[in-house]
């Protein structure tokens, strides 16, 4: 007798169509042993890994060249809470595809991703000035799109695997304005034990002010700045509550059992008027903090001992 198919819930989950980078950086994962889900937003993959669908998502959620991604920002924001578990950097390749027989001179109508448009913007303005560019929900999905022999799009922006998976001709190769840009994705589960750290870590969390008031951004960088923690990320959000209300999303070096970063949260905690913690995990790229003198573990393990020793 066959075994049982495993069920949904032990899947990963991830921003798809097949072929999308998020699709690609999934592959980089040690697999679970069922087929990945593919999404068609971001918010409906975290929103199946709250309802327990699938085990977690991997959603990008920063890319070197146009920032943060609101979509994935603000889906781990709100709702019922989420932790980030890893991390995976992948290079973005953009070509240009067209179906079997088109020419580049013949390109008027183009789809892509809103970030894929952005990145190539330089390349369309010089190499089709009068194409029109039409934004839609991911590269692989424009690529799908255009292979539609009755599509009105004559040409999709997407990477070569998505061009290739759907028959298309790559029209121009390497069109991106910046050949070094990377996106980076996170691997979203529900809470629950967080990874050990491991020297080289990064902690996210969303910073809420308690009130608007003239030095409100400072307070919050100095519980960082005073014990030695240093930021990789730090943006800006609408907190949607009212025209000019802003949250702060901020990724830190190092891990919640760092002392200088717990002693950092707990500032946080003291001053802000929310902060929802979103995971301790390790750094795609390995890199190990420079941790100043005076804030190590062992330095505040011998100034809680000192302290101790006063009290008597």
């Amino acid at each position: 007798m066959a075994d049982p198919a495993p069920s949904r819930g032990s899947a990963y989950g991830y921003f798809g169509p097949a072929g999308t980078f998020s699709h690609q950086a999934l592959l980089t994962l040690p697999p679970l042993g069922s087929e990945p889900v593919p999404y068609a937003t971001v918010g409906q993959a975290l929103q199946a890994v709250r309802a327990g669908e699938i085990t977690a998502a991997l959603v990008p959620i920063e890319n070197s060249v146009e920032g943060g991604v609101s979509a994935t920002l603000d889906n781990l924001t709100y709702g019922d809470p989420l932790i980030i578990t890893r991390e995976v950097v992948l290079p973005v390749q953009f070509d240009l595809y067209g179906r079997p027989g088109t020419t580049l001179d013949g390109v008027r109508n183009i789809l892509t991703h809103p970030h894929a448009a952005a990145q190539c913007r330089d390349w369309l303005a010089l190499h089709l000035p009068e194409a029109l560019v039409t934004e839609g929900g991911s590269t692989a999905a424009a690529a799908a799109e255009v292979a539609d022999p009755l599509s009105r799009f004559d040409a999709a922006i997407c990477a070569p695997v998505a061009g290739e998976m759907h028959g298309l001709t790559a029209l121009a190769e390497g069109i991106a304005d910046n050949p070094d840009a990377v996106t980076r994705f996170v691997l979203v589960s529900p809470p629950g034990r967080l990874n050990p750290p491991s020297g080289a870590d990064k902690t996210t969390m969303v910073l809420f002010m308690r009130e608007n008031h003239p030095g409100a951004l400072l307070e919050i960088l100095e519980q960082f700045a005073s014990r030695g923690v240093n930021l990789c990320r730090i943006e800006s959000r609408p907190t949607k509550r009212s025209l000019g209300d802003y949250c702060f999303s901020v990724d830190a070096e190092g891990h919640v059992d760092d002392a200088r970063l717990a002693e950092a949260l707990m500032g946080l905690h003291r001053i802000c008027g929310d902060v929802v913690f979103l995971g301790s995990y390790p750094r795609a790229d390995g890199t190990q903090p420079t941790v100043p003198v005076g804030t190590s573990n062992a330095d505040y393990a011998a100034a809680a001992t000192w302290l101790q020793r006063l009290k008597g």
